[in-house]
């Protein structure tokens, strides 16, 4: 080391430091992993984190333990995976809330969502579904949008939270269609869409899986989803973009997330093994029983789609100057 200049003396230590995690990246995963949902028990992201951990569990040979940490729209959850250490025993089940909406919703949060994680893959997607409750007398996108033009403010759209998707698509429908909508927040998607069907709201982008089985039940009314094309699960239901608003197209994903600096072949076990996962018949079945999509995104298109989404949402928030506390 004496004889090395400061630059070599440098990078041997960077080297060095490496060392440890290049070895166990070989022999990974040689313990179990916990796999963290930013969620309580029973919303979206947890039902559909368990049957791939499941499957994660037997393609790796090791326990994949799923661990609820909800809070602050997911931000909890995250913050705690970014700052794991980057070995691939503390993986996310991130959403498009808590990587895409939320650090620019909130003045400050521990995390960067384009620096602080490594993508994995994503697992699933599914769209959001504008329904509406027994009390209100439209059949169509445009029906509703005729309303809330002739009376501006005079609907209500529920939501899950402040800054929640179905928030902030409402807000992208009211931008593209020219209308002013009330927006009632609700502390969850469960007590939204409960009241929504009860009357005492008209409306609500709600998430596809919370939302298909009131619509086959026939206690919503689903007017449009917001995916680019029509869901498999409602192939009736035509799209917000069919209905004439083009620019409301908003796909919600879950995927797998690594704390950044998690070796590359820890990240391509991972992803080989998520791709066996959401190719497995059962896993597939599962997923669209909850409107789901099952869909595969490999690490470099999933970090696109991050960066993408990210720019998107923030343009869209700083615009209606959305804040959360």
């Amino acid at each position: 080391m004496r004889g090395l200049t400061p630059l070599k003396r440098a990078a041997w230590l960077a080297t060095a430091l490496l060392w440890p995690l290049a070895a166990s990246a070989q022999t990974y995963p040689d313990k179990p992993i916990h796999l963290v949902v930013p969620f309580p028990p029973g919303g979206v992201a947890d039902i559909i984190a368990r049957p791939v951990a499941e499957k994660l569990a037997t393609t790796l040979g090791q326990p994949v333990i799923v661990e609820n940490r909800g809070g602050a729209t997911g931000t909890i959850g995250a913050a705690y995976v970014a700052h794991s250490a980057p070995d691939g025993y503390t993986l996310l089940l991130g959403t498009t809330n808590e990587i895409a909406m939320s650090p620019t919703l909130y003045g400050t949060l521990p995390y960067d969502p384009t620096k602080d994680f490594a993508p994995v893959a994503i697992v699933a997607q599914f769209p959001n579904v504008l329904v509406v409750g027994p009390t209100v007398k439209a059949a169509t996108l445009a029906d509703l949008t005729s309303q809330a033009k002739a009376k501006p403010k005079s609907l209500t759209f529920a939501s899950s939270g402040l800054g929640s998707t179905n928030h902030l698509t409402a807000e992208l429908y009211q931008n593209e269609a020219g209308v002013q909508i009330t927006h009632i927040p609700y502390k969850g998607g469960g007590p939204a869409l409960v009241d929504l069907t009860g009357g005492h709201v008209d409306a609500m982008f709600a998430t596809l899986p919370s939302a298909v089985t009131l619509i086959k039940a026939g206690k919503l009314h689903a007017l449009a989803v917001t995916g680019d094309t029509r869901s498999t699960a409602l192939p009736d239901v035509p799209t917000v973009k069919e209905s004439g608003l083009p620019g409301v197209v908003v796909t919600t994903w879950n995927g797998i997330i690594a704390p950044a600096g998690t070796p590359q072949p820890v990240i391509d076990r991972l992803a080989q093994a998520l791709k066996q996962a959401v190719e497995d018949p059962g896993i597939r079945q599962k997923l669209a029983a909850v409107g789901a999509e099952p869909s595969y995104t490999p690490p470099p298109a999933f970090a696109g789609i991050i960066r993408d989404d990210y720019a998107r949402w923030s343009a869209l928030i700083k615009k209606a100057g959305i804040k959360v506390d």
